[in-house]
């Protein structure tokens, strides 16, 4: 039995709850890429239209894309990236980075990012959004966040004990 996740009081469980599965990532990186239409999903990726169907939808009761009707007889639609599905790019840009240079097998990127404005090449990172500085695992510290349950669910998942309290900010003090 498959385990629904949506609950956990994780932002990783709820994200790969909706976006966990190849197809439904691969479907993202299509609709990036400008495909909209059922049938060059289907073409692309070659997955049985029934779990293409499947993904689909899922996708779209998640609010990463939306459906479109551009035919009348017979009724089709196509799939538009909303703006929460368009705030999925920097997940699959980190893929991207992270398989290039681990899962390359010696040959080089096969597809690589460029900032249209410029043509340079882009590079993931992931830097502090105070002092702009990068930030790499061993400089992240995780901590308890104002959504995180008194008391969850299943207390058998509860995190607390791995993360730092939360902070106490300047502006809850003074």
């Amino acid at each position: 039995m498959k385990r629904n996740l949506s609950a956990w009081p994780c932002s990783v469980a709820r994200s790969l709850e909706l976006v966990g599965d190849a197809w439904s990532a691969l479907i993202l990186r299509d609709a990036f890429h400008g495909l909209r239409r059922f049938d060059d999903f289907h073409n692309s990726l070659g997955l049985a239209r029934n779990t293409l169907s499947d993904r689909l939808n899922k996708l779209v009761e998640g609010g990463l894309l939306s459906r479109r009707p551009y035919q009348d007889n017979p009724p089709r639609n196509e799939y538009v990236l909303t703006e929460k599905g368009k705030d999925f790019f920097p997940v699959l840009a980190a893929l991207l980075a992270w398989g290039d240079r681990w899962l390359d097998g010696g040959d080089g990127a096969p597809v690589t990012l460029h900032h249209k404005a410029h043509l340079h090449p882009l590079r993931v990172s992931m830097v502090c959004g105070d002092c702009g500085e990068s930030v790499g695992s061993d400089d992240v510290e995780f901590r308890l966040g104002p959504g995180y349950p008194d008391d969850p669910v299943e207390p058998a998942r509860d995190i607390r004990s791995r993360l730092a309290p939360a902070a106490i900010t300047r502006a809850a003090v003074g």
